[in-house]
């Protein structure tokens, strides 16, 4: 005997609410963008340059006094935020001075123990200078969009079986953007601009699965961007591993419903394409549900009991694994459809 958390006759209209996950996704995508483009991406010393210092204390301090003793140190801090539990007196310390070693341990120490009154031990000094850090957010960058185009290419070899001109159309584009990364032309302009031709491209030639999966994963790691950057927290290296994750989940539930298109297809070949769409997302709504909900239940407890040096990290997935899901019902596999309708059209 088995249990259906979903039963296996269900069949919601997911396809007719289209227009209005459309209408949600768009205000959503608005408010990211907004705030990436007003506020800006908060980089992390890991892309920005600059020094943190994990310090506890014998007692508690203020974080004012915390400062007096940086100032007296001539380290201006960026930021000064209290970690774990505030009985642990401990706290993490950003600052934009790239200075290390065992002398500059010893008078941090030093002032800070002054400044406070209270005992003081580092327990944590990294350094990233400027240029590596810049580096890194660039190369980045191109890790997040190289991995779209392939995954393009594999969506389209897979079920369009245009390997080769989702191939070529990658491998250009591909190799524009390396061209125009090589005369220092910032990516923050290369990478919409290619992202926004790769999608007009995909639309001409009739790539409309690949389409559909793109549009999708740009539609997670967009939303995913602009919550962090809404809750004002840093891009970090590991905030970049969490986004190519949410990526690689999202496609996997795409591929599940996309499979399900294809085999239903086959078998009800005069049935209308939209029928088939919603069939096909119906059937399989409780495996999704399934396997995304006792993912979210790791996340959830990572995010919660996972501490403060992870807990960007968890946030990234838990926003992306739930945008993920959403989006590939009501935005992947609609944008199948939406391209069909138009072509018939013309």
């Amino acid at each position: 005997m088995s249990i259906e958390i979903i039963r296996s006759n269900i069949n919601l209209d997911f396809v007719g609410k289209r227009k209005w996950a459309y209408t949600f996704s768009g205000i959503l995508l608005l408010l990211s963008i907004l705030s990436l483009v007003a506020r800006g991406p908060k980089y992390g010393v890991d892309f920005a340059g600059g020094s943190i210092v994990q310090v506890k204390f014998a007692s508690g301090v203020s974080i004012d006094k915390i400062k007096d003793g940086l100032r007296a140190t001539n380290v201006e801090a960026v930021s000064v935020q209290s970690m774990g539990d505030a009985r642990d007196h401990e706290f993490l310390i950003r600052t934009d001075t790239m200075e290390t070693g065992q002398d500059f341990t010893a008078r941090l120490n030093q002032n800070l123990a002054a400044a406070t009154g209270a005992a003081v031990e580092v327990r944590r000094l990294e350094m990233v200078g400027p240029q590596v850090g810049m580096d890194l957010r660039e190369k980045a960058l191109l890790a997040i969009l190289f991995s779209l185009l392939l995954t393009a290419v594999y969506i389209s070899g897979r079920f369009e079986f245009k390997w080769y001109q989702s191939a070529i159309i990658a491998v250009i584009l591909g190799g524009a953007v390396y061209a125009l990364h090589t005369i220092n032309l910032p990516m923050y302009y290369i990478i919409p601009a290619a992202l926004a031709v790769t999608l007009v491209l995909f639309w001409v030639f009739g790539l409309k699965y690949a389409l559909g999966a793109i549009v999708a994963l740009i539609h997670d790691v967009t939303i995913s961007a602009g919550v962090l950057s809404l809750l004002d927290k840093e891009f970090t290296i590991t905030v970049v591993a969490a986004l190519l994750t949410i990526i690689g989940y999202s496609l996997n539930d795409t591929i599940i419903v996309y499979d399900r298109i294809r085999e239903n297809l086959r078998k009800l070949a005069k049935t209308p394409l939209g029928v088939i769409i919603n069939r096909s997302v119906n059937e399989t709504l409780s495996r999704t549900i399934m396997t995304q909900g006792l993912t979210l239940v790791m996340v959830v407890a990572l995010f919660i009991l996972g501490g403060d040096i992870i807990h960007d990290f968890a946030l990234a997935l838990l926003v992306g694994f739930v945008v993920g899901t959403y989006s590939s019902i009501y935005v992947a596999s609609p944008i199948v459809l939406t391209w069909e309708e138009r072509a018939k059209k013309k």
